[in-house]
C-alpha cells in the first residue's frame, strides 16, 4: 500500500486555559492555504462561541473519528482534523483511519460571536491533554475561541516547536474525495425531532460485534425510524451502525436528526447522519460496509478519465474563492461551461481536496486540504490500469461494442443509454455500483479521444 508522510508543524500545542474573562480555547494551526497564498500558521477566527459545551463535544466527536479504526483496529497515529474558514462559518473535518467514516462539524455564523471569520484551510492541533480538558468542560461558562496564533504573535513566530509526522495512505486520500462524491448523490430521506432522534441513536449498539458490523436498514415511521430486515421502498441503509458512536457525545444537545442517502435497492449503500445542534451541525457519512472504505467506490473515475475535466477544473478553480456555497449553475454562467462539465470539474477538484459537499445546503463548498492529494489520482489502481490499456492499443471499438485485451483474456464492453457494461468479474460483482471497471474506463478514454497519459505529474 502506497503511503506518504504528512508532517504537521505547530508553533505550540493547542490548549484550553482559564482566565478572568472565562476560558480560552486556543487551536493552533499548521501550514495551509489562504487567499494570500500559503501561510505557516494561518489565523481564521477570534471571538466567543455561542454554545461552548456543544462546540467542545462536537470538536471531540470529529477528533474521535480521526483516531478511530472501525474495522481491524490498530494503534496507528491519526491525522489532526482539518479546519476551513469560509467567511461565515468554520468547518472541522476528519476521516477515519479505516477510510470508512467521514465527519464534519459546521460551526455556523449564529454559533460564532466575534470578528469576521477568515478564509482558508489548514490542520488544527488536537492533542491528548486538550481532549481531556474539553471532555471535562461543564456548563456554559464563556468560552473564547482562537483558531490560529494570537494576533500579535503572527509576525513574531520564528519556527515550529511542535511537529507531528503521520503516515498517510493513498487510499485515505482517495476515500476523503470519494465521500464527497457519494454525498452529492444523496437526498434527504428522514428528519426526526430531538426526542425521537436521541431515542433512536441511543438504541444503536455500540459494540463492534458481527451483527453491528453488517448493513442494516431503517424506514421512516411517523416521527421516528423503524428497523427493517430488507431495503423496502423509502428505506435508508445503516451500514455498520456502531460507527455512529461518535454522535453519542452530543446527543443531549441535539435538536433534530436528518438522514440522507440514495434510493435503496437490494445492496448496502453509503448514507449520512446529520445531527442539528444550537448554531452547529455534526455530520457522519458512512461507507457501504464497515470492512469497505470509500477509497474503492470509484465515483470519481469518470471525471478523472477526461481531458475536458482537467482543463475545466483549472478554469473553475479560479472562481471558487473559499465560498461556503458553490452552485454549479452559477459557476456554469461565470465560466461559460455547460452545467454537466462544471459538475465533472467539481468532482475532479474533489479528488485534490479542493471542494467538499454540504448536504444541508445541497451545495459544494471550497476548501484546500493541506496534503499532496494529487497522489490520489496518480496512484488510483483502476485509473492507472485503464490508462495503460488505452495507451497500449488494447481497446478495439466497434460501434456500440468494444473489445479490450487484458493479459491473455478478451473482454467485451457494451454501451446502452450512455452506460457501459463489461464481461469481467468486477462488473458481474458490482454492476457499476462501485464505478466503472478498468476495461470500461479504458473504452471511455478511447471513445472520448482522451490523452491517456493525462494526470501524470
Amino acid at each position: 500500500m502506497t503511503r506518504s508522510i504528512q508532517a504537521l508543524a505547530y508553533s505550540r500545542p493547542s490548549a484550553l486555559e482559564s482566565s478572568r474573562a472565562g476560558q480560552l480555547l486556543g487551536l493552533e494551526t499548521a501550514g495551509g492555504l489562504t487567499p494570500r497564498g500559503a501561510e505557516p500558521h494561518p489565523r481564521f477566527f477570534e471571538g466567543f462561541l455561542a454554545s461552548p459545551s456543544v462546540a467542545a463535544r462536537g470538536l471531540l466527536a470529529v477528533a474521535d473519528v480521526a483516531a478511530a479504526r472501525y474495522y481491524q483496529r490498530t494503534s496507528q497515529a491519526s491525522l489532526d482534523p482539518v479546519v476551513t474558514g469560509n467567511g461565515d462559518r468554520l468547518r472541522f473535518e476528519s476521516f477515519s483511519g479505516c477510510c470508512g467514516v467521514y465527519a464534519r462539524l459546521d460551526v455556523l455564523s449564529e454559533g460564532l460571536e466575534g470578528t469576521e471569520t477568515g478564509h482558508g484551510t489548514t490542520n488544527v492541533d488536537v492533542n491528548n491533554p486538550l481532549r481531556e480538558a474539553l471532555s471535562r468542560m461543564a456548563g456554559d461558562e464563556p468560552l473564547h475561541l482562537r483558531v490560529g496564533p494570537q494576533e500579535m504573535a503572527v509576525t513574531t513566530l520564528h519556527g515550529p516547536v511542535v511537529e507531528k509526522k503521520v503516515p498517510l495512505p493513498d487510499r485515505w486520500l482517495r476515500g476523503f474525495a470519494e465521500a464527497q462524491v457519494a454525498s452529492a448523490a444523496f437526498d434527504l430521506r428522514a428528519e426526526l425531532p430531538a426526542v425521537e432522534a436521541v431515542r433512536f441513536l441511543r438504541s444503536i449498539p455500540r459494540s463492534a460485534g458481527r451483527a453491528s458490523l453488517g448493513a442494516q436498514w431503517v424506514v421512516p415511521a411517523g416521527r421516528t425510524l423503524r428497523p427493517t430486515t430488507r431495503p423496502a421502498p423509502g428505506a435508508v441503509c445503516l451500514p455498520g451502525p456502531q460507527r455512529l458512536g461518535a454522535l453519542q457525545r452530543i446527543l443531549r444537545y441535539a435538536t433534530a436528526l436528518r438522514v440522507y442517502g440514495p434510493v435503496a435497492d437490494s445492496v448496502a449503500t453509503a448514507s449520512a447522519w446529520e445531527v442539528m445542534l444550537p448554531g452547529m451541525r455534526l455530520t457522519l457519512t458512512l461507507s457501504p460496509d464497515a470492512s469497505r472504505g470509500f477509497s474503492g467506490e470509484g465515483g470519481v473515475l469518470e471525471a478523472l478519465a477526461t481531458d475536458d475535466a482537467a482543463a475545466d477544473a483549472e478554469l473553475v478553480s479560479v472562481l471558487l474563492a473559499w465560498e461556503p456555497r458553490i452552485e454549479p449553475a452559477d459557476l456554469a454562467e461565470q465560466s461559460g461551461l455547460p452545467v454537466e462539465r462544471v459538475r465533472a470539474a467539481l468532482t475532479r477538484l474533489g479528488t485534490a481536496g479542493r471542494v467538499g459537499y454540504d448536504l444541508a445546503d445541497a451545495a459544494y463548498f471550497h476548501r484546500e486540504l493541506p496534503y499532496d492529494a494529487d497522489r490520489a489520482e496518480r496512484h488510483n489502481p483502476r485509473l492507472v490500469a485503464a490508462r495503460q490499456l488505452a495507451r497500449t492499443g488494447a481497446v478495439v471499438l466497434d460501434g456500440a461494442l468494444a473489445a479490450v485485451h487484458s493479459g491473455d483474456r478478451r473482454y467485451q464492453i457494451r454501451e446502452k443509454a450512455g452506460a457501459l457494461s463489461c464481461t469481467c468479474q468486477w462488473w458481474a460483482d458490482y454492476r457499476g455500483r462501485r464505478g466503472p471497471c478498468k476495461h470500461a474506463l479504458a473504452v471511455r478514454m478511447v471513445r472520448r479521444g482522451a490523452t491517456v497519459t493525462g494526470g501524470a505529474r
